[in-house]
């Protein structure tokens, strides 16, 4: 892995350049105390390492931005070298800010510029099937300005009033449509310039990238989202993201 913040690469450009950034600078309060939610172990692994290898099995992603706790880059730069990754696919470490919304923009200003699709997606998110991220891709490529994976709601959702007292009974305010509403995960694909635009544009504090572009009057998309792409945020996500490893290693024969 190189600390060059810009690969060498000498191939001619044929399509779309695509990279992907991933913060993983917090610290992941809903499973416990300890290491950060993304250096929490996951079948002996890393989860960050899982959620690189993800992004990076897609063979049009060519270059991973990982953005670190602001203290943390050199162990996680160590993290990466320490563990096999695919050699077409170039690595770079980046310190990260207070909050999500400031790490990403540190990724995207440590992006070279023959990049003209960015992925974000979430460290918390280690098992997203390649077919997802390369879904999210090719809507890029085919012109929208933003994309997510999204799945159907299983639940009926109610729309309450906030108790003011932890514990107490919430009004219900309103019931929506399920039919029109959907659970968003990661990887979220975008036009690079969009997504800059939007970053340096919004500066409410937002849950993701796509929110931002929204606010920006943008279009954005949904494609199908899948099951394994889940976040893990609590101690019984991991119990839940090992079984899917199990499964997969016994489908994979290893």
């Amino acid at each position: 892995m190189s600390d060059d913040s810009r690969p060498s690469r000498t191939e001619p450009r044929t399509e779309l350049r695509t990279a992907a950034v991933i913060p993983a600078a917090g610290r992941g309060v809903r499973l416990g105390p300890g290491a950060p939610k993304a250096l929490r172990a996951l079948n002996g692994t890393p989860m960050l390492i899982h959620a690189v290898r993800a992004l990076a099995a897609s063979r049009a992603v060519s270059l991973v931005v990982v953005v670190a706790p602001s203290d943390g880059a050199p162990e996680v730069k160590s993290l990466l070298d320490a563990h096999a990754l695919p050699d077409r696919t170039d690595f770079l470490v980046v310190p990260g800010g207070d909050s999500r919304q400031e790490s990403v923009k540190l990724g995207l200003d440590a992006l070279p510029p023959d990049y003209d699709i960015v992925l974000v997606h979430d460290a918390a998110r280690p098992l997203v099937p390649v077919d997802t991220v390369d879904a999210v891709i090719q809507a890029v490529r085919d012109g929208a300005p933003a994309v997510v994976p999204a799945l159907p709601l299983a639940d009926t959702v109610k729309e309450v009033e906030p108790a003011t007292v932890q514990g107490d009974p919430e009004p219900v305010l309103a019931t929506p449509d399920r039919a029109r509403l959907r659970a968003v995960q990661t990887p979220q694909g975008f036009d690079r310039r969009t997504l800059v635009r939007a970053h340096e544009t919004v500066t409410d504090n937002v849950t993701d990238d796509a929110s931002m572009v929204e606010q920006l009057g943008e279009r954005v998309v949904v494609v199908p989202g899948h099951e394994e792409a889940f976040k893990v945020t609590r101690p019984l996500d991991l119990v839940l993201a090992e079984a899917v490893l199990a499964r997969r290693r016994l489908n994979d024969g290893f």
